[in-house]
Formats: C-alpha cells, sequence, structure tokens
C-alpha cells in the first residue's frame, strides 16, 4: 500500500474566524497556528502546507495572565550599532494592538520558508470589522 501525499489540488484551505476578546493570547495563538499549519486535518504532512486562512478579530482586546502587562518587552534591531528598540506590551497595545498577536502567532510556526508562506493566511484585526465576509469564514471559539 502506498502513502498519499495531498499535492496542490487535493488541498482544501477553508476560511476560519477567531475572535480574540477575553482570550488569553498563548491559547489563542496555539489554536491559530494550528490551523495555519493544519495539523488539525487527517491529511496535515509536516512538509507541506495544508493549513487553513485564519481572520482574527478584536485583537486589540486580548488578555494576558500574571504580570506581562508590566513586564513584557518587545525588542527588535535595525542591524546598525546602537539600533536595539524595546517597547513595553502597554506601548504596543496602544500603538500597535495587531502586532501582538501576529507576533504570538508568528513565534508557534515553523521558523522556514514553510512557515512564512504559512503566515501569509493570518489576517488580524484590532476591531470587529473585517473584510473577508465575502469568503464566509467559520466562528470558532478561540483560546478558551
Amino acid at each position: 500500500m502506498k502513502t498519499q501525499f495531498p499535492s496542490g489540488k487535493d488541498i482544501v484551505r477553508t476560511w476560519r474566524l477567531l475572535d480574540a476578546e477575553n482570550a488569553v493570547l498563548g491559547r489563542l495563538a496555539s489554536q491559530a497556528a494550528t490551523l495555519l499549519m493544519g495539523k488539525h486535518k487527517p491529511a496535515y504532512t509536516p512538509f507541506l502546507d495544508t493549513g487553513d486562512h485564519v481572520v482574527v478579530i478584536n485583537a486589540a482586546k486580548v488578555r494576558l495572565t500574571g504580570r506581562k502587562e508590566d513586564q513584557k518587552v518587545y525588542r527588535r534591531h535595525s542591524g546598525h550599532p546602537g539600533g536595539l528598540v524595546e517597547v513595553g506590551l502597554r506601548k504596543m497595545r496602544a500603538t500597535h494592538p495587531t502586532r501582538i498577536v501576529h507576533d504570538a502567532i508568528a513565534g508557534m510556526l515553523p521558523k522556514t520558508k514553510l512557515g512564512k508562506h504559512m503566515l501569509r493566511k493570518l489576517r488580524v484585526y484590532p476591531g470587529d470589522k473585517h473584510p473577508h465576509q465575502a469568503q464566509k469564514p467559520l466562528a470558532l471559539p478561540a483560546g478558551k
């Protein structure tokens, strides 16, 4: 018996909608990463992108546990000497609320070309409005 591998035409991608309001960030991110990778499907293959499109709404209202609101720091570097930029979570939530959820989900995906391809299927919005009504996304309970 031969092992069947899904090819490009065999992969069915559905649209999923996750509401991040009052959802814990880590639980939401792991659920979204599982959907993006396709691990919830019986045809999951580690070296193929079999995942679905994920739309996350209300990213500005995501919840964090413990003292992360005061202690968590986001770091990036420009590549130039002295180019380290550190931004606290409170300021990040005020300026770029979608980046909190986006970075958490990106951190749970593979750090390869395949992971970057999976991340392109993620859309994050700060409020409850999104332009993907035509795709009829299936609403799922997020991070519960």
